[in-house]
């Protein structure tokens, strides 16, 4: 694993960046090499350097709106008068936390420490808190049981067409947002199971609101996935000791509606599933103690059911 920390990317990215545009910007404004040179901190061969071109830029940097007019009011207050290096370098501080927030910099540090991609990392904005680590705990269990499903092969043909899902729920979530699943869903194409992104939050509705229902009935209750309904699949989980829900695939409130027909049940089963209706394809979902969980008992349930 490559492990880059984001003050490397501020140092040789950012900052670069950041003088050869105020120096741009201050030589508009008729400052000679040597008085953006004093500005800068640097020297007058860098400053020309930088103005002919050759200095090392990160594009995505430059072109970023926020940057070009942080830039151009620093330059102005030098120019002015009105701004000293003190207001300065808040101003810089103030964007580098911006960019460090889910922007640039963390774009830029992805690409240079792979194993950060997906994680939805703001580890430089909260530090490693509690929830901080809980998030990420929930991150790497949906990818573990999504590498589940993808090495069964057997489960792509139980993948409804509008696809399946794989989610684990933060504790006492409250909304989909604390619910993480795979964005665009998993697809089933040519027989093998296709993931189209890494997990994030925020990315399931269906699978998401369905699990949030079980939750509110049932707080261990914290991972599932969804398949297509059949007989099957059904009996399959008969075999396995398991008394699947009915709920109606038609109504409004589905939360509500799941969260009755558990109550009426006394539990919260580990197979609900629904027929369909128009325009609604048959789907069943599958829960667990998380998504890892779940992965493994559609593992189970399909090679029953294909046996």
């Amino acid at each position: 694993m490559s492990l880059r920390l984001p003050s490397e990317i501020v140092v040789e990215r950012f900052l670069p960046t950041a003088r050869s545009m105020l120096a741009s910007e201050l030589a508009e404004r008729d400052f000679t090499q040597q008085e953006i040179a004093d500005r800068l901190g640097v020297t007058q061969a860098a400053v020309s350097k930088s103005l002919g071109g050759d200095g090392a830029v990160e594009e995505r940097f430059r072109e970023n709106e926020r940057m070009q007019a942080t830039m151009a009011r620093i330059a102005d207050g030098f120019a002015a008068d009105t701004m000293s290096g003190y207001e300065a370098l808040a101003e810089l501080l103030e964007l580098i936390r911006a960019f460090e927030d889910r922007g640039p910099i963390c774009a830029v540090h992805e690409e240079e420490m792979p194993a950060l991609d997906g994680l939805g990392c703001d580890l430089c904005v909260r530090g490693s808190d509690d929830g901080v680590l809980a998030e990420r705990d929930v991150l790497r269990t949906v990818r573990t049981a999504v590498r589940r499903v993808t090495n069964t092969p057997e489960i792509a043909a139980h993948v409804p067409k509008v696809g399946t899902n794989v989610a684990t729920a933060l504790p006492e979530a409250p909304d989909t947002t604390a619910v993480a699943a795979v964005p665009g869903r998993v697809h089933a194409v040519g027989g093998r199971v296709l993931v189209p992104a890494q997990p994030e939050f925020g990315a399931s509705q269906h699978v998401a609101e369905t699990l949030l229902a079980a939750m509110a009935i049932d707080p261990s209750v914290r991972g599932a996935l969804n398949l297509a309904t059949s007989d099957a699949l059904l009996a399959a989980a008969e075999e396995h000791g398991i008394d699947p829900l009915r709920f109606d695939a038609d109504y409004e409130n589905r939360a509500e509606h799941l969260r009755e027909r558990f109550r009426e049940r006394g539990a919260v089963p580990r197979v609900i599933y629904h027929e369909g209706a128009f325009g609604i394809e048959p789907v069943t979902y599958l829960l667990g103690a998380d998504a890892i969980e779940a992965a493994a008992l559609a593992g189970d349930l399909v090679a029953a059911a294909d046996g």
